[in-house]
């Protein structure tokens, strides 16, 4: 992407034509501006970064489960807003990513689906990362969508597509390592 980014057209005006026509000249301008706007529409989305606007950086996490350990590239959102914020609006995600919520000390915050498109599975831990709780959630576009938390108190939580828990062999009492 990079070299995408630091390309020059400059010497792309040239390659459209070398002795136009008086008749001509008008329509060689024209292609040379549409080559032009195409060519540099073309480097600001290359320059854009892959993935949505709000996507936050990714990074390793790792569930110590039984047969084995199962991997996941996770965003992860630990500021209120980022929290606040998660998955909402996204269409899909990828069959070994997820998004990690952390929180600064142990909490009783709930979560829910507002604008969440897709069904998601999610893990909470404790201070320890022993995973205290796996609840699955719907997608919700109402304003009276239902609330989702452990029975007791977290510092951490990821999502995943639904299921995936399930299909990895991942349960309560595995553990949780952040990279």
């Amino acid at each position: 992407m990079e070299v995408l980014c630091r390309l020059s057209y400059s010497g792309a005006a040239g390659m459209i034509a070398t002795a136009p026509s008086p008749q001509s000249r008008g329509t060689i301008d024209t292609v040379r501006g549409i080559f032009l706007l195409t060519s540099l529409s073309l480097a600001l989305v290359a320059c854009g970064g892959a993935g949505p606007v709000d996507q936050l950086p990714g990074r390793p996490l790792r569930i110590d489960s039984s047969p084995k350990p199962t991997y996941l590239r996770v965003e992860v959102a630990d500021t209120p807003k980022a929290r606040e914020h998660g998955l909402m609006g996204r269409t899909s995600l990828g069959a070994d990513e997820g998004m990690a919520f952390l929180f600064d000390g142990p909490t009783e915050d709930t979560f829910w689906m507002k604008n969440t498109l897709i069904p998601l599975s999610i893990a909470f831990w404790d201070d320890r990362g022993r995973i205290v709780a796996i609840l699955d959630m719907s997608p919700c576009t109402t304003d009276s969508c239902p609330t989702y938390r452990p029975d007791q108190p977290y510092v951490g939580a990821v999502e995943v597509n639904r299921g995936f828990f399930e299909e990895h062999g991942v349960r309560v009492g595995d553990t949780v390592a952040l990279g």
